[in-house]
């Protein structure tokens, strides 16, 4: 029996052994260029180049088609090669393509760019995932998942803010350039990666015996692990759900933004960094309240508070007046809209880690990026049709409904789900042995 896929694995201090600190470092770098450039491009994007909201929506589609197309595929490569390697290999070619943005003079560039990041994005998440997962033993899961993603959540406070001044100071031209140096840095902290598994953990049977196996069987062998885990097939439903309706106005954040009489190009990342600050406190809390342990609950909750932020946030914008007073509102809803995005994403990234085997790490992961790739495609696009008929104000305020309502029906669903969950005896499933 696996001790990997159980909840009651007894707890024990996170040990930072150098290859875990390795890899959280390449995050940690890597995450900062992110916020960097996605901050730049939305600048240049919606506030220069003013673009529609059809146009806008345009590079979201473009930053999640290839999640959407090359999520399972990802997710078995991980499983099935090397994932040091393959982190690399994503990290150099990211660099260039970064790089590349300085000189797009046009949407259409820029969509092609986006598009060929995206794929290497694609490439870089499972075999992550994958790779912590090698290094964390079971008893120490809770806290390696919490550091990432606190990791993830300061370089969203700092980054916005390093980026804002970067634009102000040296245009933002140097925001890709950072961010592409940000990459090569990553890939030459990979270097030293090992490229051996822990002591003790699983050998990925599966993916040596990935030569006589087709990507359809291996990904379906995937899938068979999540409808095993009723728990974490609500949670993927929820996940996907809440992204979807999300979306539908927070890839018009810019648009929302725009209807501030002389609003500040600095806003955009303020409001970021303060989101990055929330979730940065939810993390921390679901940590010490057991946010693995009740992964529902927070999700339910986390929903409920995004939801009743972003219809708030858009009433405040339609009404309030021009000014501090405004700005200092919105840093605010933001901060607790972050922190509620904090309770739903956490917990559940730290339920999936846990249950599942190493040997499925990928295409479970992979399998999970594409479903939630889905929502990111079809929301901006639901966004964009309803921004263009009605404006940005009622597309946050019907985003924001449905997103409550959503954490509504998890906390009223939360106690059925759970009782399934023990019968399917989800907490004690033994590794499966390769198909």
């Amino acid at each position: 029996m696996s001790n990997q896929n159980s909840d009651n694995v007894q707890k024990s201090k996170l040990t930072l052994s150098r290859p875990l600190a390795l890899l959280l470092s390449a995050q940690l770098i890597s995450n900062m260029g992110d916020w960097l450039h996605v901050l730049a491009l939305l600048t240049m994007v919606g506030l220069k180049w003013y673009a529609t909201p059809w146009e806008i929506t345009a590079i979201s589609l473009c930053m999640a088609a290839p999640m959407l197309l090359g999520g399972p595929f990802a997710g078995v490569a991980a499983d099935r090669l090397n994932r040091k390697a393959l982190m690399i290999g994503s990290d150099i070619a990211r660099a260039v393509i970064v790089a590349s943005l300085v000189f797009a003079g046009s949407l259409t560039q820029v969509y092609v760019l986006l598009l060929l990041k995206g794929t290497m994005d694609v490439i870089f998440s499972p075999a992550k995932s994958g790779k912590l997962k090698e290094l964390v033993p079971a008893s120490q899961m809770d806290a390696a998942v919490g550091l990432s993603s606190s990791i993830e959540q300061i370089t969203k406070i700092l980054g916005p803010a390093l980026g804002g001044l970067l634009v102000a100071l040296f245009g933002i031209s140097a925001c890709y350039l950072i961010d592409a140096a940000t990459f090569l840095a990553s890939a030459a902290i990979l270097v030293a990666l090992p490229r051996g598994r822990r002591a003790g953990s699983a050998v990925r049977t599966e993916g040596r015996a990935g030569d006589r196996q087709s990507f359809r069987r291996e990904m379906a062998a995937g899938l068979r692990m999540i409808a095993g885990m009723p728990a974490v097939l609500s949670g993927i439903l929820m996940l996907v759900l809440v992204l979807l309706v999300l979306n539908i106005a927070d890839s018009q954040l810019v648009t929302l933004f725009r209807i501030i009489p002389g609003v500040s190009g600095d806003l955009l990342g303020w409001c970021v960094g303060s989101s990055g600050i929330g979730t940065l406190i939810a993390a921390l809390l679901a940590g010490r309240m057991g946010g693995s342990r009740h992964p529902l609950l927070f999700m339910g909750i986390g929903a409920v508070l995004m939801g009743a932020v972003f219809a708030g946030a858009a009433v405040v914008t339609a009404n309030g007046k021009p000014g501090a007073v405004i700005y200092i509102i919105l840093f605010s809803a933001f901060l607790l809209g972050g922190a509620g995005a904090g309770f739903v994403f956490i917990p559940f990234q730290a339920m999936l880690q846990k249950r599942t085997p190493e040997v499925y790490t990928g295409r479970v992961f992979g399998t999970v990026n594409s479903l939630t790739s889905t929502s990111v495609i079809l929301g901006p696009v639901a966004g964009g049709a309803l921004v263009t008929a009605s404006g940005p104000v009622v597309a946050f305020i019907v985003s924001g409904l449905l997103t409550l309502l959503l954490g509504a029906a998890m906390l009223a669903l939360r106690g059925l789900i759970e009782r399934r969950d023990r019968g399917a005896g989800a907490e004690s499933l033994e590794e499966p042995a390769a198909v």
